[in-house]
């Protein structure tokens, strides 16, 4: 189910776009079913040519997803160690893929995706405690006041800023129910398709509607600082 919704996004995203070939980075990949799945649909189904780079910081499931690579004769796919914010100037890809990056590795990565020029962002955010820990609404008692409520709230809240700091910095942003919500409460994607930018209108809009919602919520999410919002 969720592997179907994944590539239901993804072909939603991609489909009228005419490129002939893909450069994709899965940041944060871990055993990489997903990144499998992917590099199957893009060459087999789309009948694409595709070039993939699957990044983590754990050598061992590194080795293992090369050898599986290795093993199926997926020559466009590879992994390797690292920091999609270390590597993105030299991958340059037209896709960056964020699941399930905890916290505020989630902010990074857009950054990174923003920085490098990426055109198509597919990101589940995962463990937003970044804005849990600051969280005072003083109007929100009955919220804050609960350890569950608050902790939903502050997810909610941090992925809408998030979304809306992508479509400050040109991307066209949608949110999206990535998996349903019984199967796991972190269930959310942010999909953004670069656009070229916004006007001074538009941008000055966005600012103003982003920095009072986190002055309301007395928060300074990191992605604000990231992108340059406030």
């Amino acid at each position: 189910c969720q592997i179907n919704r994944f590539l239901e996004i993804v072909d939603d995203a991609v489909s009228a776009d005419p490129r002939e070939s893909w450069n994709i980075c899965d940041f944060g990949c871990g055993k990489s079913y997903l990144t499998f799945v992917l590099y199957y649909y893009f060459t087999e189904i789309k009948k694409t040519k595709v070039t993939m780079t699957g990044l983590d910081l754990k050598r061992q499931v590194i080795e293992n997803c090369n050898a599986i690579a290795k093993k199926y004769g997926y020559d466009g796919l590879s992994f390797r160690c690292g920091d999609v914010k270390d590597v993105i100037g030299e991958l340059s890809p037209d896709m960056i893929i964020t699941l399930h990056a905890c916290d505020t590795a989630t902010d990074y990565a857009l950054a990174a995706a923003v920085e490098g020029g990426t055109d198509y962002i597919l990101s589940a955010p995962c463990c937003q405690h970044e804005v849990n820990a600051q969280i005072s609404p003083s109007g929100y008692k009955p919220i804050s006041c609960y350890g569950i409520l608050k902790e939903r709230f502050a997810a909610l809240a941090t992925d809408a800023v998030r979304a809306r700091c992508l479509e400050y910095v040109g991307y066209e942003t949608s949110v999206l129910e990535f998996v349903d919500f019984e199967h796991s409460p972190k269930n959310l994607m942010i999909r953004a398709k670069r656009r070229g930018g916004v006007s001074p209108k538009t941008s000055a809009e966005l600012k103003k509607e982003i920095e009072g919602f986190c002055t309301e919520l007395s928060v300074r999410p990191l992605i604000t600082k990231l992108l340059g919002v406030f």
